[in-house]
């Protein structure tokens, strides 16, 4: 990767930092617009193929030591499923996890035939502070917040890695990888606007986890622009959520769940409850019918996604027996709200949800 000073980095400027840069070089505005566009809808990854500048300009930003400086793809794991999971590396050599979830091939409710489906997980920092118990990323700890232009190219990277069409492919982005996306909450959305407003992906087709930062969702409620909100719960109580997602001693469910109430959701708009099972944990009937009234009495429209907890070494949890989530699954379906299991996907690769820690010693990487 090319070293560029964090502060001379093209890639991740907004519009207006953008133009004021260009404007700053005797250049008219609407050379920012050249830029972005190079950079996003063209995936150009180096300032001497943006042609549409002058090369003058090309130069006179070279000179001043300005660069696009992309994060990059060093290490891809495929998974049996399709799913593949990669280590980005950021300007500081530091890697992310990012992962590529393939599903259908087009020809699908109105898809252009041969078009591509599929779910770009990112990440929103190096590690995690938060310390959930049932998760792999916790053992890093937090470690530094990603830029805007680190999470926006994770995007960039996977797109290019797969020629995804922008426009024909159907691509969904869901930040749920490393990292609480709230507590990086001004770069998260930088990277959002920037992916939105240079016409990658639309905010419906995005989705933000969070594990209950309440400041982090009532700003997100007065965003202009915003992705679809899931919560990760996980319990359908205080006591429980407190002993396996700590951040409940400083924000209770009741006050999570106030907040999201403050969305103003888009029509057929639902918050995601994201629910992950553990075995004799939280997922007993007992549990299902305190999450159906949960649900229920909340001040927005709810769904609940369910996880059956993926293992990762170290992880004293169980995974949930099968008939078990199935039975949790129908009983608050039963219960009139709306729950949907979600299939692992590239658990042999540590991949699936919960297991992204960097993994390089277990698995041997595909070829990039």
């Amino acid at each position: 990767m090319p070293v560029t000073e964090p502060d001379k980095n093209l890639f991740g400027l907004s519009r207006q930092q953008l133009t004021e840069l260009v404007v700053g070089f005797g250049q008219p505005s609407y050379r920012a617009g050249q830029l972005l566009q190079a950079m996003f809808q063209n995936r150009t990854g180096s300032l001497e193929e943006v042609s549409t500048l002058p090369l003058g300009l090309r130069r006179q930003l070279a000179d001043a030591g300005w660069a696009i400086d992309r994060p990059r793809i060093v290490e891809t794991y495929r998974s049996i499923d399709g799913t593949e999971r990669y280590l980005v590396a950021g300007q500081d050599g530091q890697t992310v996890e990012t992962v590529w979830m393939p599903g259908g091939d087009g020809a699908e409710q109105g898809d252009a035939e041969g078009s591509l489906r599929a779910t770009i997980c990112v990440s929103s920092q190096v590690g995690c502070a938060v310390n959930c118990q049932f998760c792999l990323t916790a053992k890093l700890g937090l470690q530094r917040n990603l830029s805007a232009g680190e999470i926006a190219g994770q995007v960039i990277a996977v797109l290019d890695r797969h020629a995804v069409q922008v426009g024909r492919d159907r691509i969904n982005l869901v930040f749920m990888g490393m990292g609480e996306p709230f507590l990086n909450y001004d770069e998260f959305m930088a990277a959002v606007r920037l992916l939105v407003n240079e016409g990658l992906l639309a905010e419906s087709r995005m989705t933000v986890s969070t594990s209950g930062i309440v400041p982090g969702i009532l700003r997100l409620a007065g965003e202009a622009v915003r992705p679809r909100l899931a919560i990760s719960l996980n319990a359908p109580d205080n006591a429980i959520r407190e002993a396996i997602m700590p951040i409940t001693r400083k924000w209770k469910i009741e006050e999570v769940i106030d907040a999201a109430g403050q969305l103003p959701l888009r029509p057929r708009e639902r918050v995601t409850f994201e629910y992950v099972l553990l075995g004799g944990v939280n997922d007993g009937l007992q549990h299902a019918e305190e999450l159906a009234a949960l649900a229920r009495g909340a001040p927005m429209a709810v769904k609940v996604n369910l996880i059956a907890w993926n293992p990762g070494p170290g992880i004293a949890y169980a995974m949930p027996a099968p008939e078990q989530v199935a039975a949790f699954q129908q009983r608050l379906i039963a219960r009139g709200i709306p729950a949907f299991l979600r299939r692992p996907r590239g658990r042999d690769i540590y991949a699936a949800c919960g297991q992204l820690k960097r993994t390089v010693t277990e698995i041997q990487p595909a070829a990039v």
